[in-house]
């Protein structure tokens, strides 16, 4: 595959010329080198997993094709940066060409594929025809199947641990858990997820459940189900606002849980956006001169958006202001939109490999819990997003003292001054790491800093028992958070292993003492409503 140099989304750009003469001279070479060893008939492999299979190997006209996308590849990549542009610029057109070059590899294409031909005539035209059947399939679904969606359902073998919504509002339901231990710690756990997917991300299978695994600890632990609106719903969910979220939202399940429990104080766990709501219901608490939280636990959360890693591509003035009028008055920025930005943030793990494994090759994509979570999406107030595209992403007002109210408010994360457990995973493409790790200069508490492996997901789900990855801490945690995040980064010892039992051990630490576990959930005011995982989230979109 060879591609001019006159390419039309680079054309308007300036390139030093002696860097393209450099560029130029270095793919013409490369493109003899490949014409060569393919004339000759000792063309090397690939290790790009696209290409890895023995079909591409024993076709050298496939082979070479795979050779020349990857040179021409590497060539436009390199022309992006050699081009003489302001850096934000260049970060979309590279994200833009990568999207281009990544939909155009030869592997995505069944005229291009040897493997799938070499499937489809192995199995007789059976694996086409399963394709074709898997593409209208999806095509009914409206969106593309990245796993066996036929192997789960909530409430049977995913958010499974036993437990009773105890309260719900037009927001949220409030799920309590029911103890599994003879005693329980006297101060219990509020788990805070993201309101723009599903809450059970943290109560999966009872072998990755983080919820049961804090539930068999002895911590009493109660979740957030945020609702999920529908363009049916006409009762003001889809007016709904930041502060809507803040006041019904999170302070409310504070409220009912420090009601339930008798404690004047409660930990509180925020996750990814449920992070942001609860560090900034928090700040709110604080101006009314309430602390109503003795622990707090971020995981993969910004409050500092100086940094938003790959997703700045989207944010500017213009796509903030298409947004407002499109919605910000009222109406429902859908899931299906969500979904398709975060999967191609990372197209070929999430977009390409399903159109070549379920289209061109006719396979079942196998069951995987999170992929299913990762497909049962969520839609979100209009207004509710465009406030926090603007105020955060945008102009990133939350970190600064006063800039922006909420509730009515100012707000100061500084004012937070309780101890702090806060997480970031070291290959997260959506809260990268250096962000979660900037959170420590906004709170003035005690704080602990842990960076997990692997990314925004499969970092925090990490259970103890597999023994996967590893983890870094400091051995002197609050001095060692003055310094920049690469010098704590090159000071941290590393841990074998989940992070899990470190979150455990400091968040025991805060939960008082313990007292005998009571059978009965709710109290007189905030009786049983329905068993967990409750009807809010089991409420999907198309």
């Amino acid at each position: 595959m060879t591609l001019p140099f006159t390419v039309p989304w680079l054309t308007p750009f300036p390139i030093n010329a002696e860097e393209l003469r450099e560029i130029q001279s270095n793919y013409m070479s490369g493109w003899q080198a490949i014409y060569s060893a393919m004339q000759q008939g000792n063309l090397s492999t690939v290790s790009d997993r696209r290409f890895s299979s023995q079909a591409w190997s024993d076709q050298p006209a496939y082979l070479a094709m795979a050779h020349m996308y990857l040179l021409s590849t590497r060539t436009l990549n390199q022309m992006v940066e050699a081009a003489d542009i302001p850096e934000d610029l260049r970060s979309r057109l590279r994200f833009s060409v990568q999207q281009w070059l990544d939909a155009l590899a030869p592997s995505n294409y069944l005229a291009t594929n040897p493997e799938a031909q070499q499937l489809m005539l192995e199995t007789q035209g059976q694996s086409l025809l399963s394709g074709i059947s898997n593409l209208f399939a999806d095509l009914q679904k409206g969106r593309m199947s990245q796993t066996d969606e036929s192997q789960f359902a909530l409430g049977e073998n995913l958010a499974v641990t036993e437990g009773q919504v105890v309260f719900q509002n037009s927001i949220f339901q409030l799920i309590q858990y029911a103890p599994q231990t003879s005693t329980v710690y006297r101060r219990p756990l509020l788990m805070v997820p993201p309101c723009i997917n599903k809450y059970y991300i943290l109560d999966l299978q009872a072998e990755n459940s983080f919820v049961r695994y804090a539930v068999e600890a002895g911590l009493t632990v109660y979740m957030v189900s945020w609702r999920n609106p529908t363009v049916t719903d006409t009762d003001g969910i889809q007016e709904a606002t930041w502060d809507d979220y803040i006041e019904d939202g999170v302070l409310k399940a504070i409220d009912v849980v420090r009601a339930i429990s008798g404690q004047k104080q409660i930990n509180a766990l925020g996750f990814c956006v449920g992070g942001t709501l609860l560090a900034t219901a928090l700040a709110v608490a604080k101006t009314r001169q309430q602390q109503p939280v003795y622990s707090l636990t971020l995981l993969t959360t910004m409050l500092d958006f100086t940094d938003t890693g790959v997703l700045d591509v989207f944010v500017n003035e213009a796509h903030a202001r298409l947004r407002e009028l499109q919605f910000g008055q009222g109406g429902l920025m859908p899931a299906s939109e969500l979904a398709t930005t975060f999967s191609f943030l990372r197209p070929n793990e999430l977009v390409w490999n399903y159109v070549v494994n379920n289209y061109l090759k006719g396979q079942t994509p196998p069951p995987f819990d999170i992929l299913y979570w990762n497909s049962d999406g969520t839609n979100i107030p209009g207004p509710f997003f465009t406030w926090y595209f603007r105020n955060t992403y945008l102009e990133n007002k939350l970190k600064t003292p006063g800039a922006v109210k909420v509730c009515g408010v100012d707000i100061n994360f500084a004012s937070l001054d309780l101890p702090a457990y806060i997480y970031g995973s070291r290959e997260d493409h959506i809260v990268p790491w250096r962000s979660a790790y900037a959170t420590n200069a906004l709170l003035s508490g005690p704080k602990q800093f842990v960076l997990g492996a692997s990314g925004h997901i499969a970092g925090v789900i990490n259970p103890p028992a597999k023994k996967r990855r590893q983890y870094w801490k400091s051995d002197n945690p609050d001095d060692a958070l003055t310094a920049e995040a690469s010098e704590w980064y090159d000071a941290a010892t590393v841990h074998q292993g989940s992070w899990w039992p470190d979150w455990l051990e400091w968040i025991t630490e805060h939960s008082s003492t313990r007292k005998r576990a009571l059978k009965r959930l709710g109290n007189a005011d905030y009786k049983p409503i329905e068993p967990a995982p409750g009807s809010y989230v089991k409420t999907r979109v198309v």
